[in-house]
């Protein structure tokens, strides 16, 4: 009888690992992944004293330490061991992220993993599983996208180092990085990816206002320069949602009986003139091609393009008014509220 059990038993584990051998297999490569930042990391005091570095280089990784005191200080996010390791990747790209959607509706390809729960794209490490994953999903009829990673978190599973990609960075758009990536280590919500990024993205550009403003003075140059490049930023993103409500209404009206020659060619004209008035935007800068933020290589962005931009922006006005209406603006409050309102990881 104990034996019956027994094989039973494995049966039962056999069946689950034949099931989830595609999750098995993800999770072991990016394991795998993981494990070699880890194992080739160093400890920031070792490189700020190594002289193979150079000074440009030392002083970004002592503005990291800058900002997450800030963050941690003044912001009240959760310390960490993050950012006490670097990690020179050489100018090689480190992780990728895929990005799926439906061909006629703004609606992503989800994924499922035990304990973080659903996400609207997976992570590569390794360039030529992600090359299999895309063709693999645009086989089965959706848009792709992947987009080159330039930090991530890990939620606290692991102490996060420095990347050298981040460190090319203006002080500003780093201040937002790194306060993203803290915010993630702050309050996590299950299942909830667009909620989570969303709120990254706004509690970053906050603190990276403060932060220049506290650094240089909001009558200083360089607090000016990073807010001329707010206010454009700002516009871009107006310009994107609204484009995305446009696709949505139009993807709305396709019937069952709507030939697919006709749903092409309504897509493409809708995508090709939300690219095309790019150029109406106001404030542009000099030297920055607005369209290449969207194209991928000759093409015009897809659905996947539009689904990974609502990901971080489409809640922005959500958190906006409620830091302000609700809370007066007072974000000791307001992150107090939201970490008692919704449960992290």
């Amino acid at each position: 009888m104990k034996r019956k059990i027994a094989g039973g038993i494995v049966a039962v584990l056999l069946g689950l690992a034949l099931w989830q051998h595609e999750l098995l297999t993800y999770g072991y490569m990016q394991a795998k992944g993981q494990l070699t930042i880890m194992l080739n990391t160093r400890p920031l005091a070792e490189v700020l004293a190594d002289p193979a570095y150079p000074d440009s280089l030392k002083n970004q990784l002592r503005l990291v330490q800058d900002i997450k005191r800030f963050a941690q200080d003044s912001l009240r996010l959760n310390p960490s061991q993050n950012y006490t390791t670097f990690y020179e990747q050489h100018n090689k790209p480190l992780l990728w992220v895929l990005v799926g959607s439906d061909k006629y509706a703004l609606k992503a390809v989800e994924h499922t993993f035990p304990v973080l729960g659903t996400f609207s794209y997976r992570g590569f490490f390794d360039q030529n599983k992600l090359r299999l994953a895309d063709t693999a999903l645009q086989q089965a009829g959706y848009d792709t996208r992947i987009n080159e990673v330039a930090a991530y978190s890990t939620l606290g599973f692991f102490n996060d180092p420095i990347l050298s990609s981040m460190l090319t960075r203006s002080e500003g758009k780093l201040a937002e990085l790194i306060i993203h990536e803290l915010t993630h280590g702050t309050l996590f919500v299950k299942d909830q990816l667009e909620y989570n990024e969303n709120l990254a993205d706004f509690v970053g550009e906050y603190g990276a206002d403060r932060f220049m403003a506290q650094k240089y003075g909001r009558a200083s140059e360089p607090y000016r320069r990073y807010r001329a490049a707010k206010t454009y930023d700002e516009h871009y993103y107006d310009h994107l949602l609204r484009g995305a409500r446009l696709l949505h209404q139009v993807y709305r009206e396709f019937k069952p009986s709507t030939p697919a020659s006709v749903k092409e060619t309504l897509k493409w004209q809708t995508i090709g003139r939300i690219v095309q008035t790019l150029d109406t935007i106001p404030g542009g800068r000099p030297n920055r091609s607005d369209k290449s933020r969207v194209r991928a290589k000759t093409t015009l962005p897809n659905n996947a393009y539009f689904v990974g931009f609502l990901t971080y922006r489409n809640q922005q006005n959500r958190f906006k008014n409620e830091f302000d209406t609700q809370f007066g603006r007072d974000f000791s409050r307001y992150l107090t509220y939201l970490k008692h309102t919704y449960p992290s990881l």
